[in-house]
């Protein structure tokens, strides 16, 4: 009997035992996943609207500036590209599209040529008040443009560079510089300062060593620096709004003038423009995500730091 005791007792009482257990943790884990499972609901159902409003308007500017007439219907009564021919012609965009052709590439360009060496300096060299210069470099990426854009365009229009292609690229060049600074210093820093000392060993003089060794290194830095910088002064209003002439207007300010200037438009040939505006700026950025991550210059600190 002692036998059959200890042989049968303990398996029901272990049996009772595991259930009860499993059954607190179900019941646990239905308690802990139930506001879990709201707050994902909450965060899903806010993108989810968020990105449906800008599909919709989105979709509402594209299907009116292919509209023959919209009103009170849920579909126009016809399509044509009319209005865009018409919005080619009347905002002279072929003048337009070259300005900002002209700014964009100057600024990329000045941009990446000055913004190398002085990342580099600030990568490579340790100086006191290194932090100071560091800050002072970012301050255009810290402030509104509308800060300090007042204040340029008027000393621009007092030394006569207001209106002028120069102007308007060296307005943009403002923000341009810090943001190339802000992308290749980490990536400067990750570049083994030894390749130098190597370089130097085997008798390369500094023009070989940027030549052969460095500059491979930095052509891919450099290239998503000058694809993000295209991009961001593409879309730079403010800056170009307050320093630029009638002759000087890149895209997104022929774009305002045409919105608010005084005269009977039709929307059509206005949302035509919009849209060929949103067609460059999203074909840039599809091309700058193809070389650089939105995540990159923040995994590069987590790396420094670590």
């Amino acid at each position: 009997m002692t036998t059959d005791h200890h042989a049968t007792h303990p398996w029901p009482a272990d049996g009772n035992r595991k259930s009860g257990n499993d059954g607190t943790q179900r019941s646990g884990r239905q308690r802990t996943s139930l506001p879990d499972r709201l707050w994902k609901v909450l965060v899903w159902g806010a993108m989810v609207f968020f990105l449906l409003n800008v599909v919709l308007l989105i979709a509402t500017v594209a299907v009116n500036s292919i509209a023959t007439r919209w009103f009170g219907t849920p579909l126009p009564q016809g399509f044509t590209l009319h209005w865009y021919a018409q919005a080619w012609s009347d905002f002279q965009l072929a003048n337009v599209l070259w300005v900002t052709v002209e700014v964009v590439g100057a600024v990329v360009l000045l941009s990446v040529a000055l913004g190398v060496p002085a990342a580099y300096a600030l990568a490579r060299v340790q100086f006191p008040g290194k932090r100071v210069a560091m800050l002072i470099f970012l301050l255009p990426l810290m402030v509104p443009p509308v800060t300090y854009g007042i204040p340029m365009a008027t000393v621009m229009y007092k030394v006569g560079l207001a209106g002028t292609l120069s102007g308007v690229i060296l307005a943009n060049l403002v923000p341009a510089l810090p943001f190339v600074i802000l992308v290749m210093t980490p990536f400067i820093e990750q570049i083994d300062p030894n390749l130098e000392s190597a370089a130097r060993i085997f008798g390369a003089n500094t023009f070989r060593y940027f030549r052969y060794v460095l500059l491979p290194l930095l052509v891919p830095g450099m290239l998503a620096a000058g694809l993000l910088v295209l991009v961001r002064t593409i879309g730079m209003f403010e800056l170009t709004f307050f320093t630029a002439g009638p002759a000087t207007q890149t895209l997104v300010v022929a774009l305002y003038y045409a919105v608010f200037s005084t005269g009977v438009r039709a929307p059509q040939s206005i949302d035509a423009m919009a849209m060929i505006y949103m067609a460059i700026t999203l074909i840039w950025v599809l091309i700058a995500l193809q070389f650089v991550s939105p995540t990159q210059i923040v995994s590069r600190g987590k790396q420094q730091k670590a």
